[in-house]
């Protein structure tokens, strides 16, 4: 949705906020799925007007009951549709007619169940276009605004407390969504929003979730993704609320090939690239939740906590062997377990039992249990560190003096303005409810603690980061190409060009047509040299055997050639040859691969990983939305697990990180050229040592 699309904003508006309800298929009976909505409405004592319909009725629960949507008074903001799958499209239309803007349709047998349901949905596609009646779903469980008692929906979830909150969740899927709302009351977590998309035949996530974010009643908002058909509208709904400083956290399926493949037999739904998603989200600040649990972990810990200035964290147990575990988890997941200063050490000492420990983490020991101020001090002192920036406080099974526990934590509180999240091992439920109360998050073990920490940091950087990020990609210019469309493989001499000319280095390379002139170019280029096949059918080389490295004279040039031209008649017969590209062989202390794509889902994306054949292998690689800056392909590296090996290692150099982000950058700045120009862009090996960084094999697709 764009921003000028004005009546799709108005109908978003009217579907989250009606002020007159019409019910298409209402039903006096309040035990069925037809009747649970009305039901909800009157309990929850929504304030707006209720239009039953539904011929079999004159009245239910003292409520006009109409018999047709004609007969419905003009203008009613929202309609309910619980009919009939094949009976929709026409009431559309009828809706249409009675200006009514909105509907949310529960009916199921659409394209989700295949055969005639796909031809159904198309007609239904139709209706909405021809009626002007925007759709939530069909095939969905509706919506609940619980600011305003909306009870758009006929899941039994609505009839038991609907207390609003600080966060809104929005989810493709029903079932699995009022679980997971039904985990959050459990929880003591409140949505203030819970919308249902369905097969989004029309209204899509994002752009519900587009105009939810921007409600000042909302902190954070949180998703459930099956397949993403929008991937710029997720961006610019990550921008409205990184600008909004309100995080989004979205849990995706499909992270592994069973899970994609489970979701495409389920729901038609793409789930798209995995490794590309999780990186372009990343990069545009939203947190990714890997389960519904971990979902409802970082809403806890984002309603209520601050967020932390940097990665240093501190934790504070009872247990010393909680505090390794938590410790071990922290820097697994890039967090610094800091060294705590000189004067803090002194000052915990004075505090801690002289058979605890003041390092970080701080074990109180069980000692805690008889004197629970030992937490709150211990607490206060870590949080003064200069260094520390989001701290845990870790405990168990603490019933006797929970109502003291609870008190010191606030105390705590209210003495810092650094976040710190309460680890309560069996927490009793009055104390649970304090300590949310007073603005507290607990989770429910070191691990989430952990975790959450790790996302408040994440966050927070990208906060920081954002508005800069955005003014210098703003200013990136594209260079100016060299290319066609629709040639397919670029030519290698004519893609080296290109890249050069976008200020990306690559290897000197000439085009040699016979044995002969091989050979010659190579005694001009210097020994050792690189041949490789040139065709244009051929985007991989080495999957021909058509790459011979490291000849050191003229025999070994004519040996490669003979080889070459014969593994290509070998494996691709049909291949046209247009000669041998001869390279001089370059070192290099670290082969990387950097590429850039055209992904269905977000557009030009750029990659970087460890090169050569470990690609396959080892799978460590980061992607970002295209365009980069420097600044934001250095993040890149620092998000890679071998990002040690750019630093130096067995007494080898660090590589020049400038030049390696430099060609990062300006990489994904061919993804600005014309709009479905460039398909792919590889770079692979890319040889990086301490005196520059430069591509000695690439490959461009239009």
């Amino acid at each position: 949705m764009t921003e000028d699309n004005l009546p799709m904003k108005n109908a978003i508006h009217a579907l989250l906020h009606p002020q007159s309800i019409a019910i298409l298929g209402a039903s006096a009976d309040f035990e069925k799925l037809n009747g649970r909505t009305l039901k909800a409405l009157i309990e929850k004592k929504y304030a707006g007007q209720i239009y039953p319909v539904n011929p079999k009725y004159t009245q239910i629960a003292e409520l006009k009951c109409y018999s047709d949507v004609a007969d419905l008074p003009f203008g009613i903001d929202l309609a309910i549709v619980a009919v009939p799958a094949k009976k929709v499209p026409s009431q559309l239309i009828a809706l249409g007619k009675k200006g009514i803007k909105a509907a949310v349709v529960f009916s199921s047998g659409f394209s989700e169940v295949g055969g005639e349901g796909v031809d159904l949905e198309i007609q239904l596609k139709q209706s909405i276009k021809d009626s002007g009646v925007r759709v939530l779903g069909p095939n969905c469980l509706g919506l609940i605004n619980a600011f305003e008692n909306v009870m758009a929906t006929f899941s039994q979830f609505s009839l038991g407390p609907t207390l609003p909150g600080p966060a809104a969740f929005v989810t493709q899927s029903g079932a699995l969504g009022t679980a997971t709302a039904g985990l959050a009351r459990r929880r003591g977590l409140s949505f203030g929003y819970f919308v249902n998309t369905g097969n989004e035949s029309d209204i899509h996530f994002v752009d519900i979730m587009k105009q939810i974010i921007v409600d000042p009643k909302i902190r954070v908002g949180a998703g459930y993704i099956e397949g993403l058909k929008d991937g710029q509208g997720l961006l610019d709904v990550a921008k409205t609320a990184l600008d909004a400083s309100k995080p989004l956290i979205i849990t995706k399926v499909g992270r592994t090939r069973a899970g994609a493949k489970a979701i495409a037999s389920h729901t038609g739904s793409l789930a798209g690239e995995d490794a590309v998603f999780d990186g372009v989200i990343r990069g545009a600040g939203i947190i990714r939740a890997r389960s519904d649990e971990h979902l409802l972990d970082m809403v806890e810990v984002f309603s209520k906590a601050t967020l932390p200035e940097g990665d240093g964290i501190g934790f504070i147990t009872r247990s010393g062997g909680a505090g390794a575990l938590m410790a071990d988890r922290a820097e697994e997941l890039g967090l610094n377990v800091v060294t705590l200063q000189a004067d803090t050490v002194a000052r915990l000492r004075k505090v801690v039992p002289v058979f605890g420990s003041t390092g970080n983490p701080v074990d109180i020991t069980a000692q805690g249990l008889v004197d629970p101020s030992l937490m709150r001090e211990s607490l206060k002192i870590l949080l003064s560190d200069p260094k520390i920036d989001v701290a845990i406080a870790w405990l168990a099974f603490t019933e006797k003096e929970a109502d003291v526990t609870v008190q010191c934590f606030i105390e705590a509180k209210n003495a810092t303005t650094k976040p710190f999240i309460v680890s309560w091992v069996g927490i009793p439920e009055p104390a649970l409810l304090k300590l949310r109360e007073a603005g507290i998050p607990v989770l429910r073990g070191a691990d989430p603690a952990v975790e959450a920490a790790a996302a408040l940091v994440q966050y927070a950087k990208a906060h920081r980061h954002a508005l800069a990020d955005a003014a210098a990609v703003k200013a990136l210019r594209c260079p100016p190409s060299y290319l066609k469309s629709g040639v397919g493989i670029v030519p290698t001499l004519v893609a080296g060009e290109q890249l050069q000319l976008a200020g990306v280095k690559v290897v000197s390379a000439k085009l040699a047509t016979s044995v002969e002139s091989a050979i010659e170019i190579a005694r001009e280029m210097g020994y050792p040299v690189a041949l490789k096949i040139e065709s244009s059918m051929i985007a991989h080389k080495t999957e021909v055997q058509g790459v011979k490295l490291g000849l050191k004279d003229a025999e070994a040039v004519r040996w490669a050639y003979q080889a070459i031209t014969e593994s290509v008649r070998r494996f691709k017969p049909d291949a046209p040859v247009d000669g041998m590209i001869v390279q001089p062989m370059i070192e290099g202390d670290v082969e990387l691969v950097i590429g850039l794509q055209n992904d269905p889902v977000f557009g030009p994306v750029v990659m970087v990983g460890l090169g050569g054949i470990h690609i396959e292998i080892l799978k460590d690689v980061v992607f970002r939305k295209a365009p980069v800056t420097e600044e934001q392909s250095g993040r890149m590296l620092d998000e890679l697990k071998s990002t040690a090996m750019l630093n130096g290692v067995r007494g080898k150099s660090a590589v020049d990180r400038q030049a390696l982000t430099q060609m990062i950058s300006r990489l994904s700045c061919l993804g600005m050229l014309e709009s479905g120009l460039i398909k792919e862009v590889d770079l692979n090996p890319v040889i990086a040592g301490p005196h520059g960084v430069t591509a000695v094999d690439w490959l461009i697709v239009t």
